[in-house]
């Protein structure tokens, strides 16, 4: 049986992760009404990757015999005007999330709960991948993204992002 602290805070982030892969999925829409296709199947990718990552949480609150506890998902509200916008917002988010697994693992951390802390162990690595694509993503796009020849090759870029599931096991 997971600590309540801990078993609240996976199902909070049940709920984060959905709203991660609701936001992102507002970015491709964004993207796509530019005329971005790269851009918009890059976060369109990006909103599986999060919606599996609420899975994984799920299914993991449910091998440990918890009750998951499913909330509304929160209407994107970032304000996206120019190119640029989802590529920083899309940073600061991760690093967001960085901080709410951090909070997550420490939990576990603190009632010697190794297990919780084995499963978060991936999500930890994960975040920091994110958090460095994000970052990448706005560096190319200040290099290259206000030469149309420039931006198009990124858009060609993104566009040759197919989607691979977790290989996290439980």
């Amino acid at each position: 049986m997971l600590d309540k602290k801990v078993a609240q805070l996976l199902n909070e982030q049940i709920n984060k992760e959905l709203y991660s892969a609701y936001l992102y999925l507002d970015f491709s829409v964004f993207y796509e009404a530019q005329g971005l296709d790269g851009f918009a199947n890059w976060y369109m990718i990006q909103a599986q990757e999060e919606r599996d990552h609420a899975m994984l949480m799920l299914q993991y609150l449910q091998m440990c015999g918890e009750k998951v506890t499913l909330e509304a998902v929160a209407k994107p509200d970032k304000v996206l005007a120019q190119l640029m916008d989802p590529l920083k917002e899309g940073l600061a988010h991760e690093e967001y999330v960085t901080g709410l697994i951090n909070t997550i693992y420490a939990a576990a951390y603190d009632v010697k709960d190794f297990r919780t802390m084995q499963f978060l162990d991936w999500f930890v690595k994960e975040q920091l991948e994110e958090e460095k694509t994000a970052d990448d993503m706005i560096k190319k796009m200040e290099l290259f993204g206000n030469d149309s020849k420039g931006l198009y090759s990124l858009d060609s870029e993104f566009a040759a992002r197919v989607y691979t599931a977790p290989s996290l096991v439980l």
